[in-house]
């Protein structure tokens, strides 16, 4: 039997896909699941630069990580892709190595590069096809700040127009001291996703130590995914 493929997309970048990924990965490792992670595309790094992929193996622990395909220049897989000339992801071959990743594992986690559209070759294809082609359930990392509502809107307008699943909206990035923008926007972020917040993780998280990130996952994710996180406490 298959195990459960999860999408982890945003808004856009920046807004803590890869910590939302890693904390996700740390609670399902410690519940004793075998985890792979794998980010299709990785922009803005060469060589042995560190990637999103290192990271989330650095916080969590897992250490089944794979990147398909990385790009030196910090813009969208295509337009890299193109720059640099190297070849593009295929998408359809993405989605077979994640599915055979899945035939082993109880999880497997793919983490987009910036947001649910962004697009990765000359045919236009997005993260979005891929979570079809993998029939994977979304995750989908937001911020809470001035501007959020718009881009989440969207964003799960797009996920339900393509017949997507979403497992979630998560809050990658929650400040120590937030502000009324931040307090009141919750309420607006759940009425958005038709359901409550799924996490909120404290900002700065990804500058923790595993045993302090994993004390922070558990805190900030939902028990869907493995955490203690309270939308309803979380909302007051």
């Amino acid at each position: 039997m298959s195990g459960r493929i999860l999408l982890v997309t945003g808004t856009g970048t920046g807004v803590g896909k890869t910590i939302v990924s890693a904390a996700i990965a740390s609670l399902s490792a410690k519940a004793g699941k075998s985890v792979a992670v794998v980010k299709p595309g990785q922009t803005g790094v060469s060589g042995d630069d560190i990637g999103d992929a290192d990271d989330i193996k650095r916080l969590s622990g897992v250490a089944n990580v794979r990147e398909f395909v990385r790009y030196p220049d910090p813009i969208s897989p295509a337009a890299a892709a193109r720059i640099s000339g190297k070849p593009t992801l295929v998408m359809r071959e993405a989605a077979e190595q994640i599915k055979a990743l899945a035939a082993a594992n109880d999880l497997v986690l793919v983490e987009g590069a910036g947001g649910l559209l962004v697009e990765y070759n000359p045919e236009r294809e997005t993260i979005a096809d891929l979570a079809q082609l993998t029939a994977a359930e979304v995750v989908v990392a937001v911020l809470p700040n001035l501007g959020t509502l718009n881009q989440t809107a969207m964003t799960i307008e797009a996920l339900e127009r393509r017949d997507l699943r979403l497992a979630g909206v998560v809050i990658g990035r929650w400040p120590k001291q937030p502000d009324m923008i931040c307090a009141n926007n919750i309420v607006d972020l759940e009425t958005i996703a038709k359901r409550p917040l799924s996490g909120a993780i404290r900002e700065r998280a990804g500058h923790l130590s595993k045993p302090e990130f994993l004390s922070a996952a558990d805190a900030g994710l939902s028990p869907a995914f493995g955490g203690h996180f309270d939308a309803a406490d979380f909302r007051q």
